[in-house]
């Protein structure tokens, strides 16, 4: 998917003197290059499965351009479109989870064909290490996951999350906390899962 557009100036107000502010947005173009990574690992790390990745990605991007001119730089750009990654990966884990479940109903899932695992042994280290990040962040719900996945793994602010996601600062740090608590616990779980395996 390329998008095509030019640079634009936005001129959003400032709250607080009533003034404009002169922010350069990217094009529509140079916004999907620069940053199709971010929203790929993160729509992978909302739970999107890796053969749905690309159709997920696919609408964020459909959404960012319908709401390219809303942005106003009261955050960071990949806050922005985190906080609209969030939203759609929502809907479509929802619509998708629906179409399987017609599809079961009517008998015509024929299951998913097996994934082969090619390239060196770095590629496959890294993948089973993205594997098991993935099942952890499993654990969580929505909310939890979305704060844990920008503060822990993309490194933002709690202030940037609560602009981004729409919530309160304390809101942002009561849900990293559960978070933390939660995937403690899994990953003690799962640990005593592998012992008990090697014990077989």
């Amino acid at each position: 998917m390329r998008a095509i557009g030019t640079a634009q100036a936005v001129t959003p107000l400032d709250e607080a003197s009533g003034s404009a502010s002169h922010v350069v947005m990217p094009s529509r173009e140079a916004l999907y290059e620069r940053h199709f990574d971010f929203v790929w690992r993160n729509a992978r790390r909302m739970g999107v499965r890796e053969e749905d990745i690309d159709d997920a990605v696919q609408e964020v991007f459909i959404v960012v351009f319908r709401r390219y001119d809303e942005f106003e730089a009261r955050s960071s750009i990949e806050t922005w479109l985190f906080g609209i990654l969030f939203r759609t990966v929502q809907h479509y884990r929802r619509a998708k989870a629906r179409r399987l479940n017609k599809m079961e109903a009517l008998e015509l899932d024929g299951g998913a064909e097996p994934r082969t695992a090619e390239g060196p042994h770095d590629e496959l280290d890294r993948r089973r290490q993205a594997e098991v990040l993935h099942r952890l962040l499993d654990e969580l719900d929505d909310d939890k996951r979305a704060v844990f996945v920008l503060v822990e793994l993309e490194e933002r602010t709690v202030p940037e999350v609560a602009e981004a996601l729409g919530v309160n600062v304390n809101t942002v740090y009561s849900r990293l906390r559960a978070a933390r608590e939660e995937l403690k616990g899994a990953i003690s779980r799962m640990k005593l899962r592998e012992a008990r395996m090697g014990k077989t």
